[in-house]
């Protein structure tokens, strides 16, 4: 990740100097993983339950890839006078090391196991921080009214700049129904996560543990709070809890913090360190990793990349991310910053395949200049969405709340979102959750190459994965038809039945189900049935539920779940109804009712002008009473359940003083 700073004269010249020393640090490409302690069989030796829970889940094969580099040639390398090992890649099965001594490489060489010795890097630097942030206090605007948002009230107090990033994309919707992130865990990798622990953004993940690990590759330590500051903005963007004033994309989910980039250089190392954090954040089982870095140019030419090498294939970083996502991690990663500039496009490893490259665009939609463009080298869409970068919230150092711009804010504030849709649906694979974000950008029908498949809508995201979630089945006994369904939902959702008879050209609501009680989004089974009438063996009949997953009038949306047919196996038509007491013509559905209403059907050969419709207990007393009129055919009346206790009733219908027809029905 290039880094520009605003630097004295003094400094300029010791790192032009820098620029040309020697290379001091080397990658070793190792033949095999023999002689090694570790097998498939048992990979608790080196993964934790949480990764190989996560393989188990998606089906996914511990392969050669999963077993350490073998210890035993770590050891003989490190026995190597004026050799320092620095990391170690499993996935590459290669090893970083460090020193100024020909003689040394020329042993490594010689080991039987060494297949090739590359450098890599010149002298490390000392660490620098930029001290001349690009960065602006936040000031407060008006605009938003605080209240019912969408499904139900908002969960959190945003204050307005927050509540304007997150509505770009629906997003309050997934924490209304209680998807904010909690089980699940974020991999940030970055530059350094400068004093996080003082800073109030984050005072709740403190407070809360939210931090499982941290580690820092470049200086091979636990500390990562005194490096840059790039880090710690980014994770604001996801973690930050400040009531009314900056709240993140996914506050309750819990982080590990790993530095992999030495902010003071360019070299590919750094892109080495990256492999290595991606694969300890699948070793100790995150499901996300959230990067906001992009290599492309460095401090010696002889390792730059030209545009055609953004392919997907051809970087160590681009590498180390596809294999995070073979591994079942949901990989997101800044598109760059490079739209105003020479290089133009995206920086590695946006141009992952399977990597979601995010663009920067701000809270009204309108695209940064300097966001990167895509495509990728071999044609491929990119970036792959936009989220906001482009006057971003953000933590300070001064413990304010700022506003920033890139592609650094854009990732994580897409990273957050995405783990709470992803945390709703865990049965889905992690291409599964790439998939629903890109269907649901505002461009997909037609990308481009400054914002890909566009902004994702989250609330249609979750439509679309409930939807592919969602399953039912139709069965018919003794002319009674069962329906049963799943799916995900809240209490404050709703289903619609809807039916279709042969003949018929479109279905038609015949009922309605309430959710079951719970504010946190959870599976459920339903049944609704009813007896059919007036139907002959090897009807086909089918019902289709509507999932109607935020009823407020502002944010209404639905989806249809699923549509169920089955064909009847005998015949429905009574033989000798009873025209006084008949459900052949006059029945209630669903039965028994619920709810504030009764769905009364009635079907008549011909059309009736003065339809009375009468309400009785089982004492006779009158309940009720309704002046209705019907075409021919059949028709669906909503009547009023009013203040009803739980029972039995009778409703009679009568045309004009001739009764047609009674049911009953009960109503709980």
């Amino acid at each position: 990740m290039k880094i520009r700073f605003l630097l004295c004269p003094l400094f300029l010249l010791l790192f032009s100097t820098a620029g040309k020393a020697q290379l001091t640090r080397y990658t070793i490409q190792l033949k095999n993983k023999g002689n090694a302690p570790f097998t498939l069989a048992n990979p608790s030796q080196y993964l934790s339950p949480r990764a190989i829970a996560r393989r188990q889940r998606y089906g996914i094969a511990i392969d050669s890839a999963d077993l350490p580099v073998t210890p035993a040639y770590l050891t003989q390398i490190r026995s190597v006078s004026n050799v320092t090992v620095l990391n170690a890649s499993r996935w590459l099965n290669q090893i970083t090391i460090q020193t100024t001594d020909a003689a040394a490489i020329t042993t490594i060489q010689s080991f039987s196991f060494v297949q090739s010795v590359s450098g890599i890097a010149a002298r490390q630097q000392l660490r620098q921080v930029d001290r001349n942030e690009t960065v602006q206090l936040y000031t407060p605007v008006a605009g938003r009214e605080f209240g019912a948002q969408g499904v139900q009230a908002d969960y959190f107090d945003y204050g307005t700049g927050s509540f304007n990033e997150i509505h770009l994309h629906n997003g309050e919707f997934l924490h209304n129904i209680g998807l904010r992130g909690q089980g699940m865990q974020i991999a940030m990798l970055d530059a350094g996560f400068l004093n996080y622990t003082s800073l109030k953004a984050f005072d709740s993940i403190r407070i809360n543990g939210q931090v499982l690990s941290t580690w820092d590759f470049v200086a091979r330590e636990i500390s990562v709070v005194e490096d840059h500051v790039h880090g710690m903005q980014c994770l604001s963007t996801i973690a930050a809890n400040i009531p009314g004033q900056f709240i993140g994309k996914a506050p309750k989910a819990s982080f590990h913090l790993y530095r992999t980039e030495d902010a003071a250089s360019e070299y590919p190392i750094e892109e080495f360190n990256w492999v290595c954090a991606a694969e300890r954040a699948d070793s100790v089982g995150a499901d996300v990793i959230s990067s906001s870095l992009g290599y492309y140019d460095f401090d010696r030419a002889q390792f730059n990349y030209t545009y055609a090498d953004m392919n997907g294939r051809n970087s160590i970083i681009v590498k180390g991310a596809a294999a995070a996502v073979r591994k079942g991690l949901l990989v997101f990663n800044s598109a760059g910053n490079e739209g105003t500039n020479s290089w133009h496009y995206i920086a590695t490893p946006a141009d992952g395949d399977s990597v979601i490259a995010v663009g920067a665009v701000n809270a009204n939609s309108a695209v940064w200049p300097s966001s990167s463009y895509g495509p990728a080298a071999d044609g491929r869409v990119k970036p792959d969405v936009a989220s906001v970068g482009w006057q971003a919230m953000i933590q300070t150092t001064s413990n304010t709340v700022g506003v920033g711009n890139g592609t650094s804010f854009a990732a994580p504030n897409m990273a957050g979102m995405g783990t709470c849709l992803w945390q709703g649906f865990p049965e889905f694979n992690n291409m599964k959750i790439v998939n629903a974000l890109r269907k649901s950008g505002h461009r997909f029908a037609t990308p481009d190459d400054r914002t890909g498949y566009g902004i994702p809508n989250l609330k249609q995201a979750f439509g679309s994965l409930v939807t592919d979630y969602a399953s039912s089945d139709l069965s018919f006994s003794n002319c009674a038809a069962t329906l049963n369904w799943r799916s995900k939902d809240v209490n404050a959702m709703k289903y619609e039945i809807e039916r279709k008879l042969p003949g018929e050209n479109s279905f038609t609501k015949i009922a309605e189900r309430q959710p079951e009680a719970g504010t946190v989004l959870a599976n459920h089974t339903y049944q609704f049935q009813e007896t059919i009438n007036q139907q002959q063996s090897g009807a086909v009949i089918s019902y289709r539920i509507r999932q109607i997953i935020d009823t407020s009038a502002a944010g209404f949306t639905a989806v249809y779940i699923d549509t169920a047919t089955a064909t009847l196996t005998q015949s429905c038509i009574p033989v000798n109804p009873d025209p006084e007491v008949t459900d052949i013509r006059i029945l209630v559905q669903p039965n028994p009712a619920t709810g504030d209403h009764i769905d009364l059907v009635v079907e008549t050969p011909g059309a009736i002008s003065q339809l009375n419709v009468v309400l009785f207990d089982l004492k006779g007393r009158q309940m009720a009473q309704w002046q209705l009129s019907k075409g021919t055919g059949r028709a669906i009346f909503n009547l009023p359940s009013g203040a009803l206790a739980r029972g039995a009733y009778i409703i009679r219908v009568a045309d004009k003083h001739t009764v047609i027809g009674k049911t009953k029905f009960l109503f709980r």
